[in-house]
């Protein structure tokens, strides 16, 4: 899902396995709802080592302990809990720490099933896919894909064919996130995931480093475009894919998936020129031209004396100058400028300041809303 680290995800199933391996026992703690303000969002989750260690987070730190006190009486007992908390109650917590929210935690005992290996190997293979584990009123588990059920059923067949609808429902809703829906009687929890994104990036220059590794951090998949096979050296850019070549083989080089992110910022005008074009001709969902206004206008029009000119539905999708408007100068910072948009545009949201917002922080709804307001 959106609001999951990617890298917080292939740390949960390597440690998983650690333990299927060393037949520990642990258990995982999953936030399956939240209410007001809260530190992290449906559908993060914990892992609990039978020795109340435990990796990832579900909150800045003040829940940790305590989910790892109920998760050693799951391990225990093998039943699964809901466990609700209010940390607005600071006679609870005692950390006054001023949260205005609740969030209610389901703590499983981790089992080395058929249903647990298959949602293992659909989150490694970053498939896009939805795991539908009953709250209440029914029974079971399932993983449904955008086709229909992949594995495992509910105890309801009612039930289990609207869960099933829904699940498809929100793989296909412009920002895919998990959470809780009632269905008649029952209650089901949808926990999304999708593949992480595309991030292609056309030049392999000195300040195409530093954005190449936040973007992996931040969880993309990120690919490094350069004709100068002495620039992609996997030492500037690890965890990247490295592709060298000549930009009149990109249409056989390059296969980005629909929705990708591409950033064109070879310092050469032709090759910039045909990084654009290819773009503009692809599925992507974000182009972003480095340099000022007057550069991408150029670009543009070496490209109309070419016979090429692209309509508005292709252009609407660039962004020029990119970046969100942070007075940035370094490469690193304008990494974080460039990301920081990108960012924004993937989750729905404007930018800009977060200071007087009283609304949601993590609906772009409501957050379109506020800047309208």
């Amino acid at each position: 899902m959106l609001g999951v680290d990617r890298r917080e995800t292939e740390r949960l199933f390597e440690v998983i396995r650690e333990a299927h391996a060393a037949g520990e026992l642990a258990a995982l703690a999953t936030v399956v709802r939240v209410k007001g303000s809260a530190y992290r969002r449906e559908g993060t989750r914990m892992f609990v080592r039978q020795n109340g260690t435990y990796e990832c987070a579900l909150s800045g730190g003040c829940l940790e302990p305590t989910v790892a006190e109920a998760a050693a009486r799951v391990i225990a007992s093998g039943e699964p809990v809901i466990v609700s908390y209010d940390l607005a109650d600071d006679s609870i917590w005692g950390l006054g720490i001023g949260c205005s929210g609740a969030v209610d935690i389901l703590i499983e005992r981790l089992e080395d099933d058929a249903m647990t290996r298959e949602w293992l190997r659909v989150l490694e293979r970053a498939d896009a896919a939805v795991l539908v584990t009953s709250l209440s009123g029914v029974s079971g588990r399932m993983i449904v894909g955008d086709a229909g059920l992949i594995a495992g059923g509910l105890s309801d067949a009612v039930v289990e064919q609207q869960a099933v609808e829904r699940a498809r429902r929100r793989l296909r809703a412009p920002y895919p996130g998990s959470g809780p829906e009632s269905i008649g009687s029952a209650e089901v929890f949808f926990e999304v995931t999708i593949p992480p994104p595309d991030l292609v990036i056309f030049g392999a220059g000195p300040d195409a480093a530093p954005v190449a590794r936040l973007a992996w951090t931040l969880g993309f998949a990120v690919t490094v475009v350069d004709v100068r096979e002495a620039f992609l050296s996997p030492d500037r850019f690890p965890s990247a894919t490295l592709v060298c070549t000549h930009f009149s083989q990109f249409a056989a080089r390059l296969k980005p998936r629909a929705g990708a992110f591409m950033l064109v910022m070879n310092h050469h005008v032709e090759r910039d020129q045909e990084s654009l074009r290819f773009g503009l001709d692809s599925d992507a969902a974000y182009i972003g031209v480095l340099g000022p206004r007057s550069r991408y206008e150029k670009l543009l029009a070496g490209l109309a004396t070419q016979g090429y000119v692209p309509d508005a539905s292709k252009t609407s999708r660039v962004r020029s100058p990119v970046g969100l408007s942070l007075g940035a100068e370094t490469p690193h910072e304008v990494a974080v400028s460039v990301l920081g948009e990108i960012l924004a545009i993937r989750r729905g949201f404007e930018g800009g300041f977060l200071s007087g917002s009283v609304r949601s922080l993590h609906s772009p709804e409501e957050r379109r809303l506020l800047a309208n307001s």
